[in-house]
């Protein structure tokens, strides 16, 4: 594999343990734990993994010697920046505790453990991979485990492999699938231990023992880039409108923290306008305004940012899209053979939502239509919010243009920031982040516990002062309608409101959106002062003032 000469450097670039996991740990266990919500179905749910403690670690003063384990990884999902260091970390955790443990990549996610395709991750393979972004050492995908025979069909080749525990690296509904596992393996006396890691650029898998996803550092950082490089771009030629739409489908946590970062004009934070019970022409009306005050100052340009999943928090629109969700899961057949489509759907919503979807423009209307993902949600990266705003802030305008109240031109570039962000090459935050989640899992494994997930607390702190431990994974989760039915997830966490990051950035908001009070990050930085390179997001650190 040729590499670039950062590559190259980076490779030699070695990742900060938490000081304890320099030393033999031993697990030290807290307080029996609950689910976040609805108890009692999801201990009925999960007999045998519920009411887990949680789980640290403390320094051994009187190690033993292991034994050889052999150790499968999946990595599900989309690709975030650092899951190469998670599997390196677990490498090296496993190796630690003996020099002949092996360890195991399913390839292209939970499909290859169902398929039996893997190959063994060796010394030489783990070093070409060491602090680079992507997945591609294993690749990844999105198959879900969920049937007892994708569950006995993947234990015949952990079997085979003499596999004893099984590390899925992914988010919410990966980790999800690995408790429903960790259930069943342990119901069956399986002898598999199966142990999670947060990942998810979004920034929605987090609560109050999971601080923060892997990924979303760096995928943050490497959108700010771009943001500001466009706001130079806007005082440059000081004639465009950008909207730019950024990942986060679920939650707003990557369009406010690169809000904080690069304070642009505009920013949706899509939780608020579903907690203001906002229309889409709350929008448009609130983003013209913006435009006229600006233009009245003589500054015709301007940038506006907007979540990937805003489409569903409008209430009228996720009314409309959970009522077509119950309708496309139940009359997929039906619908798909329907000669004019967009009258089926018509035909079939509520006499509000049916009103809605015709007012839709066609395209958009398509898109809400499309087949959903593999956990039956809406693809609303497909659905071009950015272009739907920026047209109907355009028809705004001229009503306001014809009442004379705005006399300017408005011109637009769209934008998605997305793909750009997920591999990237990991900051040192999320170098060391990964490297100790994956390290950790080997002691999860060592320590003989299942349905957990790795986890690190206290991360405004140096890395050195990071807490590792383990997190039963029923404690994070709840009952939601999925598919038509009710089923067991792990909580989503969204935008706090109340919390101190949006508080800080719905005070300045006003003074960003009509003066030009751009920040311009630069690119990631590897190299240099601490206050430089290892700073963890704004976010986080908001967060914790106070802790």
């Amino acid at each position: 594999m040729k590499q670039s000469v950062l590559q190259k450097a980076r490779m030699a670039y070695q990742p900060k343990l938490p000081i304890v996991m320099t030393h033999p740990v031993k697990v030290v266990e807290g307080q029996p734990t609950q689910s976040v919500a609805d108890q009692e179905e999801i201990k009925k749910l999960f007999p045998n993994t519920y009411g887990l403690p949680e789980l640290r670690f403390e320094r051994n003063p009187n190690p033993t010697t292991g034994s050889p384990i052999n150790v499968g990884v999946i990595l599900s999902g989309g690709q975030a920046p650092g899951g190469h260091n998670v599997i390196c970390g677990l490498f090296d955790g496993i190796k630690k505790i003996h020099r002949d443990s092996r360890l195991y990549g399913f390839l292209m996610g939970p499909g290859g453990l169902v398929d039996h395709k893997y190959k063994e991750i060796t010394a030489d393979l783990v070093n070409e991979y060491r602090n680079t972004g992507g997945f591609d050492m294993i690749g990844s995908g999105r198959t879900k485990l969920e049937t007892k025979e994708q569950f006995d069909k993947g234990l015949e080749i952990l079997r085979e492999l003499n596999i004893s525990a099984l590390v899925i690296i992914g988010g919410d509904d990966s980790n999800t699938n690995a408790a429903i596992l960790a259930e069943y393996y342990k119901e069956i006396n399986a002898g598999v231990q199966v142990i999670g890691c947060p990942k998810t650029i979004d920034g929605d898998l987090k609560n109050e023992v999971i601080e923060a996803s892997f990924g979303f550092d760096t995928a943050t950082k490497t959108y700010s880039e771009v943001i500001g490089n466009i706001q130079r771009d806007c005082l440059s030629a000081k004639k465009y409108w950008h909207f730019m739409k950024l990942m986060g489908r679920s939650a707003s946590h990557i369009a406010l923290e690169c809000a904080l970062q690069t304070q642009p004009n505009v920013t949706i934070i899509s939780e608020e306008v579903e907690e203001k019970n906002q229309t889409l022409a709350d929008i448009v009306n609130h983003i013209a305004d913006i435009v006229v005050a600006r233009q009245e100052k003589g500054c015709g340009y301007g940038t506006v940012l907007v979540p990937e999943g805003l489409i569903e928090f409008i209430p009228a629109m996720k009314k409309l899209i959970a009522e077509l969700n119950e309708m496309l899961a139940h009359n997929a057949d039906e619908f798909a053979a329907a000669a004019d489509q967009r009258q089926y759907v018509i035909d079939h919503l509520d006499a509000e939502n049916a009103k809605i979807y015709a007012s839709l423009p066609a395209g958009v209307a398509r898109q809400l239509t499309l087949d959903r993902d593999p956990h039956g949600n809406v693809q609303v990266s497909l659905i071009e919010t950015e272009k739907l705003l920026s047209e109907m802030v355009s028809h705004r305008l001229e009503e306001l243009r014809a009442e004379g109240k705005y006399a300017g031109k408005f011109s637009t570039m769209h934008h998605f920031f997305g793909y750009e962000g997920r591999c990237a090459f990991p900051s040192n935050f999320d170098a060391d982040y990964c490297y100790g989640l994956g390290f950790t899992a080997s002691c999860l494994i060592n320590a003989g516990v299942t349905g957990y997930m790795s986890s690190m607390r206290n991360l405004t702190k140096a890395s050195v002062q990071w807490l590792p431990g383990g997190i039963p994974i029923t404690m994070m989760m709840n009952m939601e309608r999925r598919h038509g039915a009710m089923k067991p997830v792990i909580q989503k966490a969204l935008v706090d409101l109340k919390g101190n990051a949006f508080r800080y950035f719905a005070s300045k908001r006003d003074s960003w959106a009509v003066n030009d009070n751009y920040v311009y990050p630069g690119p990631v930085q590897y190299y240099g002062p601490a206050e430089v390179c290892d700073q963890p997001t704004l976010t986080l650190q908001y967060e914790h003032i106070g802790k």
